[in-house]
């Protein structure tokens, strides 16, 4: 399983709205196949697996691990419990049931009806963890968010605006950093920023520095005050803009109107969900960032701390409920990872 999960992580940023998936074929002890779900819309593990196997007259003696349950239901692929049972295979180890409505225990119940040997829950944690976007989608109506900043040493993530000469960030972190902020952008579904950002630091928000599809960008600008010749407006990505006015959507742009004095991060969680978004990275200001932490709205933090004093200018955030789970070294920039802590 743990071979399976290993493969599966290969198709980071890759499956959305499918989850990632590995599948290890195992005769007397030796692996005969593998193989993970590469893109949406391809094979599936268990397919890819299969297929890798030379010798096709094992596999009704094999056992198949797989990391999370096979589907049972067609969509752009057949169903896999379907091809497990047609090629004989009787032993079948899966590591946790798939939360999809479309699944949730049918496939594990089609196996069993097959007479397949069935075994759930083989590393069930790692196996929910390595998947929490598309687990915490399924179960809580909402896409997985990711806050992250950069703050300086003495703990501001900018300057005072009227130290700062043009239109563009202040750098904190440096260029390797930059570069793994670029990374994550394309392991993730979609990118939020407020108004203040789009109108101080003129931001992309795209892979520019990775390979990987761009996220989708989400603005907040109440007022419509963003000018159009910013960059979150360019065509390299999709934007979708929440404000209070009404305005013409383009072949790139999609404006969404909501009350901003209502619960407005509920609002914007709740239209990313019906977009099929499984995760956020807030990458907003101060102001926007702990918003999200004051509504317990958030399940992972990534905080870079740089080398250099502001002395003052726009505080950093303030995490609560939150447990440090590891660190590292980026030449120079220390970057800690956080979990959100429920009560």
């Amino acid at each position: 399983m743990s071979r399976c999960l290993q493969l599966a992580k290969n198709g980071l940023g890759n499956t959305y709205p499918n989850p990632m998936v590995g599948s290890v074929i195992v005769y007397e002890d030796r692996i005969i196949g593998e193989g993970w779900h590469q893109q949406a819309g391809q094979p599936h593990a268990e397919v890819n697996a299969v297929n890798s196997v030379n010798d096709q007259s094992l596999l009704d003696k094999a056992t198949i691990y797989v990391s999370l349950e096979p589907c049972s239901h067609f969509g752009k692929t057949p169903p896999c419990s379907d091809l497990i049972i047609a090629k004989g295979i009787k032993k079948v180890v899966i590591g946790t049931v798939d939360p999809f409505a479309e699944v949730a225990g049918r496939g594990i119940k089609k196996l069993i009806d097959a007479g397949c040997e069935v075994l759930v829950g083989v590393l069930e944690q790692e196996c929910q963890q390595l998947n929490k976007r598309f687990f915490t989608f399924h179960q809580k109506k909402r896409p997985y968010i990711i806050l992250k900043w950069a703050e300086s040493l003495d703990g501001f993530i900018a300057p005072e605006a009227k130290s700062r000469s043009s239109r563009e960030p202040v750098w904190i972190t440096n260029s390797y950093s930059k570069q793994l902020v670029h990374k994550w952008r394309a392991e993730e579904q979609s990118i939020l920023v407020g108004t203040k950002t789009v109108e101080a630091d003129n931001p992309s928000l795209t892979t520019r520095d990775w390979s990987g599809k761009s996220p989708t960008r989400i603005v907040l600008d109440r007022e419509l005050k963003i000018s159009e010749e910013s960059r979150v407006f360019d065509e390299s990505a999709t934007t979708l803009v929440f404000t209070e006015k009404t305005k013409e959507s383009t072949s790139s742009t999609k404006y969404i109107t909501v009350d901003f004095n209502k619960n407005l991060i509920t609002e914007v969680l709740q239209t990313l969900y019906k977009e099929g978004l499984q995760s956020v990275i807030i990458e907003g200001g101060s102001t926007t960032l702990q918003n999200f932490i004051d509504q317990e709205l958030w399940d992972e933090a990534r905080v870079f701390k740089g080398k250099q004093n502001f002395h003052n200018g726009i505080s950093a955030p303030k995490l609560s409920n939150a447990q440090p789970i590891r660190s590292s070294q980026l030449t120079g920039d220390h970057l800690v990872y956080y979990t959100h802590v429920n009560d």
